[in-house]
């Protein structure tokens, strides 16, 4: 049988060469005395070898940028601080040298963040499993699981078989089980499609009529001479050095080598003889010796040669010939470890053999005595299809976060399947074009809100399974609605039975040895972000949610627990020495900059936000110019003010001054900020809802109507005021958009494990109050959605008064007017706008729909501008501003002067 290939190996030794032929029954070796040099080469003098052909490497995620300035975001705005500039170039370099260790083990960036391809487990396509775990502290690795009756010898790594590198990586080979009366596969290299049932080597062509078609149709004519004549090349150059006779012996051919002339002259006076010859009756190599200690035995092959046969296509082609289909797959062999199968990691330590759920597992068990991972590999029939694409991202993101657990009516935990079947298509309705889901990434307890994650690839398996979500997903992309992941890179739950922690016995594996390796108040364990399998992990970790589960973007939380070593609990005074003391964590900033570059670089239109309670500057900066690189970043001291002045100070004495200088925190990334009034922070971590303090426990104690309508005013004008004076970011937590009157509280010892308060009260919908409050949230939506309001550049505030309690800004031609006053009313209050024309109100949060009175007359709605110079404008509006009220107006007509 021919094959396509030349001798399969080479053994250099200091005083010998050996080559290696495979037939299909056997192999064979030819051996070759003292230092010669083999070139692939007709040419009279050897030629230099070309440079070896590398694969192209993707494009650097900093190359092409142009202008890389490590403080140009500081030139920018004009701060002058040396400490913090130097800080920033040498935060430059370290990335660039992070960068360059990265590039001495990956071929490129999207490599590095691609870990999942081959961590963890994945079917092969030679009929079977192959597993590869990292842990640098064990000594032993394997599989144990219901699959092979729990035993930690049956499935292990085995040294010598690629079982164990020199960076701590564990390889493990399930080899698919031969069912009783089958032969093993005539090809040892034999694939098999594991989607279709038939494929091209079910047709029942034999290996040897596949090869010789390939020779066939692969070689020129004469070019395959020496590949079906595979003995006629080394024949002949034994032949050309000792004659027909040559030594049988390793004595003989000492003894003769010492005679001979040397190789080069022998090899010079033969060319010369026939130099008349056919090319195809000359041999492809000359058997050189330049008598150089240390040159030995090397293969050079000439320009042309190397040119021609890299303009040939791999007959890769009639490989995939061979590929048989799942039907004769699962004729043959059983699946080594099934699908559904429970599986755990063994490992042997110096503290002792340990078992652990796999760090790279996509679906997890974390529930009872002992967790374990899941085999999820569905027949073809079972694995879900997506059927929609991802929805192009806004300029003005309308973000709904949610928690699937606690989104159903029912006093239980929810699923994946009923938030999508009853959740998405109320979020569709009420305006929103993204959702942001918290807690789905699994963790042990339910009470900690998915915060303290255990398994950092699987998806929470309390709420269903991986095509669960998946088609969750896809369900909020078919309706138009982004997808966020709150993703927790900052710490990790100190579970060692299912989390991380002493993953492999060590205590310094995926996270800081001693203080530092522990939070500082939450106990949870804190990640070692310089080391670059760590890095590996959590990038590739990035990706995975992407590419896996369509995820379209990621809010990461809790940014300054990492980016410190105090864990952000320390007072910051604003001055730019406390974001580069002693306390900063620069391999964490390293990290965010690399995901921020690896995400957008990949994948250009993902959008990440910060959770950042300091504020770190250059946030949102590009990395070329000293930045961080994320899209937006939280303002978290807003929902902070809202919720202090609810409920601790008194109504006529709000500042207007705090409520707007504290909404327009940093006018530089205003546009950037995310604007939220309440989150779940408000109502989970201990404490109340906005509507829990307005209006208390409805139906439960009878309220005024004066309390109602004081609640429900300041519910929508707080709502309105946040909403149009932000960014182009806006997030509300489920529920609240109709004023969810209760906290939410989680199943836990100290409630007796309830779930009374862990449910969404969806049939509130139906009373008054909170129709009129969802349907008033529902316009401010459309209103966004129709006049691309916060798209439309940063407000200009021009009327902030304290002692009037009105506040009033434009946004392009919007004019939005409030009025904090408890009790007064203004009849005519002078508003300045800067262009003269005719104003309509199209929003007023006093209409009875929303629940208001009414207090506007008709005749109110439509205003005209005054020639009159007022807050610095050149035009004057009198505007009606009835008490708790807020109006939004459109210039409907410009008049010309």
């Amino acid at each position: 049988m021919s094959t396509l290939s030349l001798p399969t190996s080479i053994s250099l030794c200091p005083n010998s060469l050996s080559i290696q032929f495979q037939s299909q029954h056997r192999r064979q070796r030819l051996t070759f005395h003292r230092k010669v040099k083999i070139i692939c080469s007709a040419a009279e003098q050897p030629q230099q070898p070309p440079p070896r052909q590398q694969y192209p490497k993707k494009k650097n995620v900093t190359e092409g940028e142009k202008g890389v300035d490590p403080v140009g975001f500081l030139t920018k705005l004009g701060i002058s601080h040396k400490t913090f500039a130097q800080f920033l170039r040498e935060r430059h370099k370290a990335l660039k040298d992070l960068k360059d260790e990265i590039l001495k083990r990956h071929v490129n960036f999207r490599d590095m963040s691609t870990g999942y391809e081959i961590l963890g487990m994945h079917r092969h396509v030679e009929h079977r499993v192959d597993y590869l775990e990292w842990a640098p502290g064990a000594r032993y690795c394997a599989l144990v699981g219901d699959f092979n009756g729990w035993s930690p010898t049956e499935n292990c790594a085995r040294e010598g078989h690629f079982g164990h590198d020199d960076f701590g990586y564990w390889f493990i080979i399930l080899e698919d089980k031969l069912r009783e009366g089958e032969k093993p596969d005539e090809l040892y290299f034999q694939q098999y499609n594991y989607v279709d049932d038939f494929d091209k080597g079910d047709s029942g062509v034999t290996i040897e009529e596949i090869f010789k078609k390939a020779n066939d149709e692969y070689w020129e004519p004469g070019e395959d001479r020496f590949v079906k004549n595979r003995f006629e090349v080394p024949a002949k150059l034994y032949e050309q050095i000792f004659g027909p006779n040559g030594p049988q012996s390793l004595e003989e051919m000492e003894k003769i080598m010492e005679e001979t002339p040397d190789p080069e002259t022998r090899n010079k006076a033969w060319k010369e003889q026939h130099k008349n010859d056919p090319p195809s009756n000359l041999p492809p190599f000359d058997v050189i010796d330049k008598g150089k200690e240390y040159d030995i035995f090397n293969v050079v092959s000439s320009p042309e040669w190397l040119e021609k046969i890299r303009a040939k296509k791999p007959p890769l082609a009639y490989w995939l010939e061979t590929r048989k289909g799942r039907k004769a797959w699962l004729k043959k062999y059983s699946p080594g470890i099934p699908h559904g199968s429970k599986y755990r990691v063994y490992f042997n330590t110096p503290s002792g053999p340990l078992e652990r759920v796999p760090a790279w597992a996509t679906y997890v068990q974390p529930d009872g005595k002992q967790a374990y991972a899941i085999h999820w590999e569905p027949p073809p029939e079972c694995v879900f299809k997506w059927k929609n694409k991802h929805p192009k991202v806004p300029k003005s993101l309308r973000i709904y976060e949610c928690h699937v657990g606690i989104s159903g009516s029912e006093p239980k935990i929810s699923s994946f399947n009923d938030f999508t079947e009853k959740v998405l298509p109320h979020v569709k309705e009420a305006g929103y074009n993204a959702i942001q889901l918290i807690g789905v990434i699994e963790h042990k307890d339910y009470f900690t809100v998915g915060y303290r994650v255990t398994n950092f690839y699987a998806v929470s398996s309390r709420y269903g399974t991986p095509d669960d979500f998946k088609r969750l997903v896809d369900e909020a992309h078919g309706l138009g609605l982004l997808v966020f992941l709150e993703i927790v890179h900052s710490y990790s739950a100190a579970d060692e039975m299912v989390g991380l922690s002493l993953f492999d016995g060590s205590n310094d594996c995926y996270f800081h040895t001693g203080k530092r390796g522990h939070h500082k108040y939450w106990g949870t364990r804190m990640f070692k972000y310089g080391d670059p399998d760590v890095l590996h992990f959590l990038l590739s970790n990035l990706n995975w949610w992407v590419v896996e589960y369509q995820i379209d973007g990621f809010q990461f939380h809790s940014l300054s627990s990492m980016m410190y070593t105090h864990n952000g609990f320390a007072s910051f005074t604003g001055d730019l020495e406390e974001y580069c003391n002693q306390y900063v964590d620069k391999d964490a900033l390293l990290y965010l900059i690399l995901a921020n570059e690896i995400l957008h670089y990949l994948h250009p239109h993902i959008v990440t936000i910060a959770e950042d309670v300091t504020v770190y500057p250059g946030l949102c900066e590009p990395p070329s110019q000293g930045g961080l690189g994320f899209d937006y970043y939280v303002n978290l001291s807003v929902p902070e003010m809202w919720s202090s002045f609810l409920e601790n100070v008194p109504d006529h004495e709000w500042s207007m001054i705090k409520i707007v200088s504290t909404l327009i925190r940093n006018t530089q990334y205003a546009d950037k900020m995310l604007m939220y009034a309440e989150n779940h922070n408000q109502s989970i971590s201990g404490g109340r809802s906005f509507a829990e303090i307005l209006f208390g426990e409805i139906g439960e104690h009878a309220q005024s109507k004066e309390s109602l309508l004081r609640g429900c005013s300041l519910h929508k004008m707080i709502r309105l005021i946040t909403f149009t004076i932000g960014g182009r970011a806006y997030l509300n937590f489920m529920g609240n958009e109709f004023g969810h009157p209760k906290r939410v509280e989680f199943p836990m010892p100290s409630n007796n494990f309830s779930f009374q308060l862990a449910n969404r009260r969806w049939d509130l919908l139906a009373n008054g109050l909170h129709r009129d409050l969802f349907c008033f949230d529902k316009d401010l939506m459309k209103l966004d959605e129709n006049e691309k309001i916060r798209s439309r550049g940063l407000p200009l505030i021009h009327h902030v008064d304290d002692t009037t309690m009105v506040i009033s800004y434009m946004r392009g031609p919007f004019l939005f007017t409030f009025n904090f006053h408890p009790t007064n009313a203004y009849e005519r209050y002078n508003v300045g706008v800067e262009e003269a024309g005719e104003y309509q109100v199209i929003l007023n949060t006093d209409e009875t729909k929303y629940g208001g009175q009414a207090l506007m007359k008709d005749d109110q709605y439509l205003r005209r501008t005054i020639s009159k110079r007022i807050d610095g404008l050149r035009n004057c509006l009198e505007v009606s501003l009835p008490s708790r009220s807020a109006q939004v107006y459109k210039l409907s007509r410009i008049l010309r002067v």
